[in-house]
């Protein structure tokens, strides 16, 4: 059997319609090859690359006098230009604008589901034989079940992108252990124990400040990062976003299952109670983490590989704290999880229009993946991004006043995660991130349908957004629908086409189960 994995970024339709105008039509299978553009630090010209990431985090873009993009134009023959969306602007309408005034950066992270577009269009291209030529690291590094799912994610079988592939589960559920002894409780096992933790939070005053602030438990706006509270249930979440599983014998999609049902009565449950944070609905990101950095929150959900800097936040206001990951409590009538999705989601694509350039992103991008560049990957520049402390090089914190080091990497194994702990965490933090790893692995479950290709939406923009059930979910939630209202939406999303996008993927999940 091959394993076939896509990830799920969602298309656009109004990305398409910009697209058949502005995009530069480019090669798909075929087509010239690219010039042998950078030095590879042979001499010569360096090459600009201008690279696109969202979601950069906190510090100053680099320039060309910048030493860590002189490093690695010195190994590479490239220069890289970093760019990213602008303060206060939305990643995907941003990265549409620059694909209507045909101002593409020549090498990108896909995000909203462009690559499809891009794709379809004949705007992406080709990188079958440039792989192996310009980046053989990346080739080699990336499993070949990994370039299977890409090859079956286009509709001529060619590869257009370079996927993410993590192989150790990346979310948990995470609890406050120094506010589980002051409250004096055990880690909850079931849905009801953890319901007890939750009353303790709110009322036994846990971060010590004397004011009725805790908030047991917390969200983000659309229903993102509690995906705990649906696991509980079985129901298969990625970021507050229902995936496919196996329900009822056959795969569906989550959303309209008899698992989310259950799940939304009991945190409306919880919103009733006020055990879970009321404001989950209006907060964005960076309020949500605040909360969090500020001791206000008693359980989460998110990376454990981001604890460092949460953690270094949380000490400052609160010397005793400790996070350990949290077992999915038992609901009764259910088995719980974690969802895993391990290969397939697109991290990188270079558009046709910059073809003269792809051998030049491509050797960048290698750089990233030779293992012998590794150190430098991970600790950077001294003074910018990392200091030595007793002989040892220790990640300095992000600050707005710091340079963005350029990190093109998304290849993680247990081995890469085990290095990357030891190495950039401090030693007091280090058991408690890996046995946060630990917990999540063991509640992990790969879902049936991880891979699944995001063309069997194509013509149901309405299904693939997720809008319709996120409305039910927040109006249940709050109290403003009653739970039977959820039958409801069952109903409008298999009239919507829900319908012949399950029949697709059903098609597609038999295909790929031989």
């Amino acid at each position: 059997m091959v394993n076939h994995w896509l990830g799920k970024s969602a298309r656009r339709s109004a990305l398409a319609s910009l697209l058949a105008v502005a995009l530069v039509t480019g090669c798909s299978g075929g087509g010239k090859e690219p010039e042998a553009s950078g030095n590879n630090g042979e001499g010569g010209e360096p090459v600009t690359v201008r690279v696109f990431k969202s979601h950069m985090g906190v510090g100053t873009i680099p320039d060309r006098n910048n030493d860590h993009v002189k490093y690695v134009q010195e190994k590479t023959g490239v220069v890289y230009e970093l760019m990213t969306t602008p303060p206060g602007s939305e990643p995907t309408e941003y990265l549409n604008l620059m694909i209507a005034s045909d101002d593409l950066p020549d090498i990108l992270r896909p995000i909203g589901g462009v690559e499809q577009t891009l794709i379809k269009q004949g705007g992406a291209l080709a990188l079958d034989e440039l792989l192996p030529k310009y980046a053989p690291n990346v080739w080699k590094n990336i499993p070949e079940e990994a370039w299977d799912v890409v090859r079956s994610a286009s509709p001529d079988g060619h590869i257009y992108y370079v996927p993410k592939v993590f192989l150790v589960p990346e979310r948990a559920p995470m609890i406050r252990q120094d506010w589980l002894d002051k409250v004096g409780l055990a880690m909850p096992a079931t849905v009801e124990e953890y319901k007890d933790v939750l009353r303790a939070f709110r009322d036994k005053d846990p971060n010590g400040n004397g004011k009725p602030d805790e908030l047991p438990t917390s969200g983000r706006e659309f229903g993102k990062w509690m995906d705990h509270l649906f696991g509980m249930y079985g129901v298969a979440m990625w970021e507050g976003v229902p995936e496919w599983d196996i329900y009822e014998g056959e795969i569906q999609y989550a959303g309209v299952s008899k698992n989310m049902k259950a799940a939304i009565a009991f945190i409306r449950e919880l919103y009733e109670e006020k055990l879970l944070d009321n404001e989950t609905f209006l907060n964005k990101g960076d309020v949500w983490t605040a909360k969090i950095n500020n001791n206000l929150v008693g359980s989460w959900y998110h990376l454990p590989a981001n604890l460092r800097d949460r953690y270094t936040a949380m000490l400052e206001g609160a010397p005793d704290a400790y996070v350990v990951g949290m077992p999915m409590p038992k609901a009764e009538g259910f088995e719980g999880y974690v969802t895993q999705k391990s290969m397939g989601e697109p991290e990188w694509i270079i558009p046709a229009a910059a073809e003269d350039k792809a051998a030049a992103s491509l050797k960048l991008l290698d750089f990233f993946y030779d293992k012998s560049n590794d150190e430098f990957i991970r600790f950077g520049i001294e003074g910018q991004q990392h200091e030595v402390v007793d002989g040892k090089k220790v990640l300095l914190p992000p600050e707005d006043s710091r340079p963005i080091a350029l990190g093109m990497r998304n290849l993680t194994t247990k081995e890469d995660m085990d290095i990357r702990i030891k190495e950039t965490i401090p030693e007091d933090m280090q058991k408690m991130v890996t046995d946060v790893f630990a917990v999540s692995t063991a509640d992990a479950r790969r879902i049936a349908g991880d891979g699944l290709p995001n063309t069997v939406y194509e013509g149901f923009p309405d299904i693939q957004s997720h809008k319709l059930f996120q409305e039910y979910l927040t109006k249940i939630v709050i109290g403003e629908w009653p739970i039977e209202k959820f039958d409801e939406f069952v109903d409008r999303w298999y009239k919507a086409g829900g319908d012949k996008v399950t029949e697709r993927v059903q098609e597609w999940y038999a295909n790929v189960s031989k």
